[in-house]
């Protein structure tokens, strides 16, 4: 898969990744409540969750859902290291 997320893109999910990953812990640790009981505790794991694909996204560069919504940020070069182009079949690549 090419590289689809960069610029202004990438720097927000650098940014609300960590975020989000700090408040769902602080939340788990009980020093933030954001609502009770199992709303609360589908939020908190909702925000870990969310948190983790910005962070991995972020620094991979690469977003299955950008891919599949047709959205690209990434300016450059299409191929960086361990990237193949996807329109060339595996059995058609030079050695």
């Amino acid at each position: 898969m090419n590289r689809n997320v960069g610029g202004y893109d990438r720097i927000a999910r650098f940014i609300l990744g960590p975020l989000l990953v700090v408040i769902a812990a602080a939340g788990f640790a009980g020093y933030v409540t954001i609502a009770s009981g199992l709303l609360g505790a589908a939020v908190l794991w909702a925000a870990l969750l969310v948190g983790a694909v910005f962070l991995v996204t972020a620094t991979t560069q690469k977003c299955p859902l950008n891919r599949v919504l047709g959205l690209d940020t990434f300016r450059g070069g299409r191929e960086g290291p361990g990237d193949e182009p996807d329109s060339v079949p595996p059995g058609d690549r030079p050695a």
